[in-house]
């Protein structure tokens, strides 16, 4: 099979890809001259009755549970059409920032659903590409041919900006067929306007690629756009592999910043500036530590230094080649400061274990004996699940498999699941509440189109509809 791209977007009922929801996805197929392959794909996926979606979300998105339950699938059969339809041998999956919003929420949605959560995005060919930092980096170090967005005299990328500035039809931000389509465009644009740096990120989403230029073997400096650098400098900078990370990975250093003030410090001072509090961050004289984690999985947008080989390219990125090195030479002569800092992302503290199942995917890997037993769930219908009782080895699969029958097959559970089912589901719908009513309240107290003031009829009559809960509408707003 001939390589494809599969452009695709999702509305969801919030940010947390571990907790919120798929509503709608949409996407298009297309051939890697950016010709539409088939037709393009628009659907719905219900919201089941455990989730209070998030106001603020569905004011944007304008979507109602109601709807997604009158019109989309459930979540077992889109994870289905997914693997079955959409991420398909050879199929490269682009979105913008999918790699850190869009494709966990597609991760997550394997995950609950007992199908691999991760062989669709590299097995067999696939392959996956983030659009937002390979615009970033075009705007950095190739702009021309292009009108760059600006808002309130900074910079932005946002993609309805984009398309706005560039002559490009894009009538319906927030919906995902249009934002898709929209994608389509400015990729073209990208293509069109600068072809050798758009080849070259093609080329770079394979993280192979990317360790031929950033690894610790060879260290060199090189050329890194990323959203954690300022947007003063287009997001970029020249960056230098420091020490190694977790899972293989490549901790570097932002040769922007002296590392003077770093290099002698011992690991108390260093934990203490890598995890300041947001408050801290703020005091007058903080200087963060300019170091970074960097996943060769990510697509990240690297380059090498030549690409600043031109009349304003360092300037554009407000660097120096004189301060790259001197920066460079002072990392090198202080090699315990790399020790620091591996030990210090070795022994990074945990976050406080999430004790919902469904949130556990990278708290471990299933052992093969397991993953086999996943897939025989995976692949079970209603009523050859209704009497299959793995024996998981795993602890986080068992109230996975209760909750996977309740939602997509209910009538596959036993009276002791469903009264185990419902006891779980009102209590997660009381942790959910809270935040929902003091959203409701928020909103309902702000200036509201027709269409939005439907939207938080709708969330009222979803509440009232899911959440037996005592008091519960009592506290809605009218």
């Amino acid at each position: 099979m001939s390589q494809t791209f599969f452009f695709y977007d999702l509305e969801t009922s919030g940010l947390s890809g571990r907790h919120d929801r798929v509503m709608q996805f949409a996407g298009q197929r297309t051939d890697m001259n950016l010709q539409p392959v088939g037709e393009p794909v628009n659907v719905l996926v219900a919201l089941n009755d455990d989730t209070l979606p998030s106001p603020d979300a569905l004011m944007v998105t304008g979507i109602s549970p109601q709807q997604t339950v009158a019109d989309g699938y459930t979540e077992a059969q889109f994870a289905d059409m997914l693997l079955n339809e959409i991420f398909t041998e050879d199929t490269i999956a682009v979105g913008f920032n999918n790699i850190r919003f869009d494709d966990e929420f597609v991760r997550h949605l394997f995950w609950r659903n007992f199908r691999d959560p991760y062989e669709w995005s590299w097995r067999d060919g696939r392959s996956r590409w983030d659009l937002l930092d390979v615009v970033r980096m075009t705007r950095a170090l190739r702009p021309e041919g292009i009108v760059w967005p600006v808002v309130d005299g900074k910079p932005s990328n946002r993609l309805e900006l984009m398309t706005k500035e560039n002559g490009i039809d894009h009538m319906k931000a927030h919906d995902a067929l249009s934002d898709v389509e929209a994608l389509i465009d400015v990729t073209r644009l990208l293509r069109d306007k600068q072809p050798q740096l758009y080849e070259y990120l093609l080329k770079m989403r394979d993280k192979n690629e990317v360790k031929k230029l950033v690894n610790l073997d060879n260290k060199h400096p090189f050329v890194y756009t990323s959203g954690r650098f300022d947007a003063e400098f287009h997001k970029t900078t020249v960056a230098f592999p420091l020490t190694s990370g977790k899972n293989g990975n490549v901790v570097v250093y932002d040769l922007r910043i002296d590392p003077t003030p770093f290099i002698d410090a011992d690991s108390k001072e260093l934990a203490k500036k890598m995890y300041a509090t947001w408050e801290e961050r703020q005091a007058e004289g903080f200087i963060s530590l300019p170091v970074k984690e960097m996943q060769y999985n990510r697509a990240p947008a690297v380059a090498p230094l030549s690409v600043l080989e031109r009349e304003d390219g360092w300037s554009r990125i407000g660097l120096d080649k004189a301060m790259i090195e001197n920066h460079r030479k002072i990392l090198l002569s202080a090699p315990h400061f790399a020790e620091n800092i591996r030990t210090l992302f070795e022994n990074k503290p945990e976050y406080k274990k999430d004790p919902d199942a469904e949130a556990q995917l990278y708290d471990g890997f299933l052992n093969d004996a397991d993953r086999m037993r996943v897939l025989s769930v995976g692949s079970a219908n209603e009523a050859t699940l209704s009497d299959l009782h793995p024996e998981f080895q795993d602890e986080r699969l068992s109230p996975l498999l209760l909750h996977y029958k309740a939602r997509n097959y209910p009538r596959s559970l036993s009276a002791d699941e469903s009264a185990a089912w419902e006891k779980w589901r009102v209590e997660h719908l009381q942790k959910q509440l809270p935040g929902f009513m003091k959203s409701m309240e928020r909103i309902s107290r702000q200036d509201l189109n027709d269409k939005q003031q439907f939207i938080m009829q709708e969330l009222q009559l979803w509440l009232e509809s899911v959440a037996p809960i005592d008091g519960g509408d009592d506290s809605a707003p009218d």
